[in-house]
């Protein structure tokens, strides 16, 4: 490599031809080399990727059972496995300049990373990281009770909460948490943050039926303790009631989405037809229809005891226990957009989450 003629061109001139490369052919090329590795990691070259459009990836958190497996064998060589959907190419992200143990992926932002990591003094701190550049930053540390039952939402103005039956609110500079109670029912299921509002799914109904309702509330509303407003109106009829196991997805502009399997009758342990995606507008209020899994592809997850619906924007993504597959919706403008074919995971190993 030392007589290479690539050595004699300029550095502006290697950084354009790098960046027309995938990105998981650059993250290829960092390996080749000690030459490449510096050419791909300086400043002016991570500036040139920044200003291409945003890659709209879906990262992987593996779950409880191979997180242990995981952690047993390859706990030197930490990685967070990522699907490129437009490249329809798997990437993995080493996260072995991280200095903690067992790192579990949780959120992500602007291309940047949230992950619950082991501190050395064993408490659990979320660790705010660019995979990228091999940045990190660590945020004050929470209770382990907070890793393991709370969901974390990034908001703008570096703004972090931790939700589960308590909150907490972390500013970027302050320097600790502030903590408060959520003042909810129960425990809410798949929150999301849309704006400076938190919008929530809650069972108001009974330990033999559940019912499950739209809650919403600012962030200002919240750490002020002021309450959560119910949202319903007349015209929604039982559109709470058709869904098995609904989740909430954030879609793009000012909508959310409800997802969960189609009931086949109001009877309590009704099977599902198929998995439906409902979309709100916040601005109206009013519900349509996004779209629905195909019947063929339907079958395979209700052979699952258990999956998991995540993404955001106009995509929803699907992965099921056992099934070994990942199954996405796309451009979930209308009933008769195509879902993406199930995605084969050779090399990653399907037992994730998120």
């Amino acid at each position: 490599m030392e007589a290479s003629p690539i050595h004699g061109l300029p550095q502006d001139t290697l950084h354009q031809i790098f960046s027309y490369l995938p990105l998981h052919q650059i993250l290829i090329c960092r390996s080749v080399c000690k030459f490449f590795y510096q050419t791909l990691m300086s400043p002016p070259f991570l500036h040139l990727l920044s200003l291409r459009p945003p890659l709209r990836l879906i990262a992987l958190r593996p779950s409880s059972h191979h997180h242990h497996h995981h952690n047993r064998h390859l706990s030197s060589r930490p990685f967070l496995p990522v699907f490129d959907p437009d490249q329809n190419h798997w990437i993995r992200f080493p996260l072995d300049f991280l200095p903690f143990r067992s790192p579990v992926a949780v959120a992500s932002t602007l291309g940047l990373l949230y992950l619950w990591a082991d501190s050395p003094d064993s408490s659990k701190s979320l660790v705010l990281c660019n995979p990228l550049t091999r940045q990190f930053r660590v945020l004050p540390p929470l209770g382990s009770a907070w890793s393991r039952h709370g969901t974390v939402l990034v908001g703008t103005a570096g703004r972090v909460l931790v939700l589960t039956e308590l909150a907490a609110l972390y500013f970027s500079g302050s320097g600790s948490w502030f903590k408060f109670s959520s003042n909810l029912a129960s425990k809410p299921r798949s929150p999301i943050l849309v704006s400076d509002s938190v919008f929530a799914l809650c069972d108001v109904g009974t330990p033999w039926r559940s019912q499950w309702k739209l809650f919403s509330c600012t962030l200002a509303e919240l750490v002020k303790s002021q309450g959560w407003n119910r949202l319903e109106r007349h015209e929604w009829g039982d559109v709470f009631d058709i869904l098995k196991r609904p989740r909430l997805v954030r879609a793009s502009g000012n909508r959310i989405l409800m997802v969960g399997g189609l009931k086949s009758s109001f009877s309590l342990n009704a099977s599902c037809s198929t998995i439906l995606i409902l979309r709100l507008d916040l601005d109206t209020l009013e519900w349509d229809e996004a779209g629905r899994m195909p019947p063929d592809m339907f079958r395979c997850f209700q052979e699952s005891s258990k999956f998991k619906v995540f993404g955001g924007g106009d995509r929803v993504c699907f992965s099921g226990r056992r099934v070994g597959k990942l199954a996405i919706s796309t451009r979930s403008n209308a009933v008769t957009d195509p879902w993406v074919a199930w995605v084969s995971t050779p090399h990653i190993p399907f037992d994730f989450d998120y």
